[in-house]
């Protein structure tokens, strides 16, 4: 007999409520009928009684105990424990490796010369109250990977965050980085992004500080006491541009096996141009309280107990790196359990394991809930249960220092995953608060669904209505209306930071990114307190929220897996896309109206009005206007794919997952494979790797979102040649992808 029809057989016995009765009760779920939505939700009910939080406490400690980071001997372990817990629950496992570079330091140093002898620390000294904060010898030192060897020494500027309105607010006080050593905040922007911009303007070297106003004393009590970053702790981090390519800097576009061509170190694009280097607030004190100049605007101003300057001077520092630029083994860990109807389509579930040191929280803390999930689903099959589609769980190694675990995975397997990949479902850390919701908008009416589904631990609520009760308190009008008419809550869009980015952006893969937070006490990011004992105190005492997680997780797996009609449903895209339309020509215009201020402005003198005594003021040049920028063609193809989101709503009200099996099957090959439209394998303009015409990394924000990005960054350089092009390349794609969603409405409802 079909195991499925099995496992459908034995619920019909077990359950004490009957198919017919509870889906009377409860609305079909999406992809499903309303038989099938009974037999899944009993499926769930059983699968959420397997999550044990004492299990997911348990694992936290056991990958948290020492130090992980990629190539590591503890790392290893963990890969082969892991694969050796997967195989015990009956998944066809195995570990995958790369041959990844991974430079690790020889020499820093920081020291001031001028106007007094300094010595930067670079250390984090081991607590009394964190057992595994003293294994020194297993861990990284305070460094950012991917940074060039390097030996300046120049004058310091203080440039606030880092990015390129930064850069603008000192240009017209006169003051240019060209030659000089730049320090910058941590926050506003991803890392890798303030060596980046400083080069561009000419700095020479750039180190980069966690400032108590953004995650020290200023948020809260200090680490032990409480959770936030205590003043000699330092954030360490890649810098590599990512924005540019993730992954192995010397293998773009190809998994870096060991018979791989590679790249010379020289060419790899995405090695920082300046060396650069993370600080602690405590040695970022001293250089900064030696700054003359101007004043800090207010904005820019921490909350280190001095008067903020920008320099340049007459702090001079010499900044001293040299690295070990070595190749290390990335250990992903694979665990597939074959569908049995369905077994070419698979369903692919991931969270990294590796951590820049004990790394409690930032992975283990969703490694874990991982592993509870797959446990649990693993459970169900001692039953007679079997998933629909293939479902395949993977622990990536390498993601802290650039994704590199799952790029390469994905790069490796491109054509196999073009062909099978429904979606992917990726976490990363996890600790107590509200549920995250981010992904492809083609997966907002299942995430919703879910969402309902699950509880939230400590407000006894489901994790939909905690969220909506933020929106009900929030400063947003829009989102209290949204949240006040009970609308669907909305996704974020996907930019970059975790492992998903391959698998959007790269090859159009649908994906979500979940996970809980905004309560824990969050200082610990990148430390070596970042460990057991700081997790069970301020992130998730009770595991609470890690065993949420599993069951979100689970969830998405399942009915992903399970759906006879794969769970995909266009309306909220074509809303969400109709928005970003809207807001590039809300963007043109803000760019033209301030252009024309700008210009009479320019006319008229009013720049050489007053400034404190101390600043130097420069007049700015006039710009060049904003010409016409045709949207109708983006408008047109946004039309279309509302139309067509909307005749497959109309398919799915008349046939749905009850049409026939010939039908369904037609419109399922069109469905999991329709993000890949969103794609063309030029990809984007200057950064080919990426793919995806909807959702981008940000070329100067890193891991914040770009929508359309190949006009919206046009406009926003002012390229307004290539914003054309961006807005005639962007409609294909739309329209293309609306031919997709056509194409699957009109094989569940054929013109009769």
């Amino acid at each position: 007999m079909n195991p499925t029809r099995t496992w459908i057989v034995l619920l019909a016995l077990a359950t004490d409520v009957p198919a017919r009765l509870a889906s009377a009760v409860d609305p079909p779920l999406l992809g499903f009928t309303a038989e099938s939505s009974a037999v899944q939700r009993t499926l769930e009910e059983r699968f959420d009684a397997s999550v044990r939080r004492s299990d997911i406490r348990d694992w936290v400690e056991r990958l948290s105990k020492r130090p992980h980071h990629v190539g590591s001997p503890y790392g290893k372990e963990n890969a082969e424990w892991m694969a050796g817990l997967f195989r015990s629950w009956g998944y066809d496992t195995r570990i995958e490796t790369f041959d990844v570079l991974f430079p690790t330091p020889r020499v820093r140093q920081v020291e001031m010369l001028a106007p007094r002898p300094f010595r930067a620390v670079l250390a984090e000294p081991a607590l009394a109250e964190d057992a595994t904060s003293g294994q020194a010898s297993e861990q990284l030192p305070t460094y950012n990977a991917y940074s060039i060897d390097g030996d300046v020494t120049a004058e310091l500027v203080y440039v606030n965050y880092g990015v390129p309105a930064d850069y603008e607010e000192l240009e017209k006080r006169g003051i240019e980085v060209k030659g000089k050593i730049v320090i910058a905040r941590y926050g506003l922007s991803w890392r890798g992004i303030k060596p980046k911009v400083a080069a561009e303007k000419g700095a020479v070297g750039c180190l980069i500080y966690s400032d108590p106003r953004d995650d020290g004393y200023f948020a809260g009590d200090v680490y032990p006491k409480g959770g936030f970053r205590p003043e000699a702790g330092a954030q360490r981090g890649s810098v590599a541009d990512m924005p540019l390519y993730p992954g192995d800097p010397l293998t773009p576009g190809v998994g870096a096996s060991s018979g791989a061509e590679r790249l010379p170190r020289e060419k790899a694009q995405t090695l920082t141009k300046i060396p650069v280097l993370p600080i602690s607030y405590a040695d970022a004190r001293p250089l900064l309280q030696a700054l003359s100049g101007p004043v800090a605007p207010e904005s820019w101003r921490g909350a280190l107990p001095i008067t903020y300057h920008l320099g340049p001077g007459p702090a001079r520092v010499r900044v001293q790196l040299a690295f070990d630029w070595k190749r290390v083994p990335a250990r992903d860990v694979i665990a597939v359990m074959r569908g049995a109807e369905e077994p070419e389509q698979w369903v692919i579930r991931g969270n990294h394991h590796d951590g820049w040191v004990n790394g409690a929280t930032d992975p283990s803390s969703g490694m874990a809930a991982l592993l509870a999930e797959a446990k649990a689903l693993a459970e169900l099959t001692r039953e007679g249960w079997k998933p629909r589609r293939t479902v395949v769980y993977a622990a990536w190694d390498g993601e802290e220092p650039g994704l590199l675990g799952s790029t390469e995975w994905v790069e490796e397997h491109a054509k196999e995953l073009e062909a099978r990949a429904v979606a992917y479902v990726n976490s990363d850390s996890n600790s107590r608060g509200y549920l995250g919701l981010d992904g492809s908008h083609s997966l907002q009416r299942l995430m919703n669904e879910i969402a309902r589904d699950v509880s939230d631990p400590a407000k006894g609520v489901s994790a939909a209505e905690r969220l909506r009760d933020r929106a009900l308190l929030g400063e947003d009008e829009a989102e209290r209306r949204r949240a006040l008419a009970r609308e669907e809550l909305r996704l974020d869009a996907l930019g970059s930071g975790s492992d998903y980015t391959p698998f959007l952006q790269h090859l159009g893969i649908a994906a979500l990114n979940i996970g809980f937070g905004g309560e824990g006490r969050y200082g610990q990011y990148h430390s070596i307190y970042d460990s057991f004992d700081h997790y069970v105190r301020f992130m998730d005492p009770d595991f609470a929220y890690g065993a949420a997680l599993a069951k979100v997780g689970g969830r998405s797996v399942l009915r992903l897996s399970q759906a006879e009609l794969l769970p995909f449903e266009f309306t909220a895209l074509g809303t969400a896309v109709a928005t970003y339309v809207d807001e590039l020509e809300t963007l043109a215009n803000k760019i033209r109206s301030a252009t024309e201020t700008h210009n009479a402005a320019v006319e008229r003198g009013a720049f050489e009005a007053v400034a404190p005594p101390d600043e130097l003021r420069v007049t700015p040049a006039r710009k060049e206007p904003v010409p016409h920028l045709n949207f109708a063609p983006l408008q047109n193809a946004s039309e279309r794919l509302q139309q067509a989101a909307s005749a497959y709503d109309k398919a799915l009200a008349s046939a749905g997952a009850g049409a026939p099996a010939a039908a369904r099957r037609e419109a399922n090959a069109i469905l999991l494979r329709a993000e890949r439209a969103f794609t063309r394998p030029a990809g984007l303009d200057g950064r080919p790797w990426f793919r995806h015409f909807v959702y981008a990394p940000g070329f100067y924000t890193g891991y914040g979102v770009k929508t359309l990005p190949l006009a919206r960054e046009a406009i926003e350089a002012r390229r307004w040649a290539d914003a054309e092009k961006g807005i005639a390349v962007t409609a294909e794609v739309l329209t293309a992808f609306a031919g997709e969603v056509e194409r699957a409405a009109a094989a569940l409802a054929p013109a009769r």
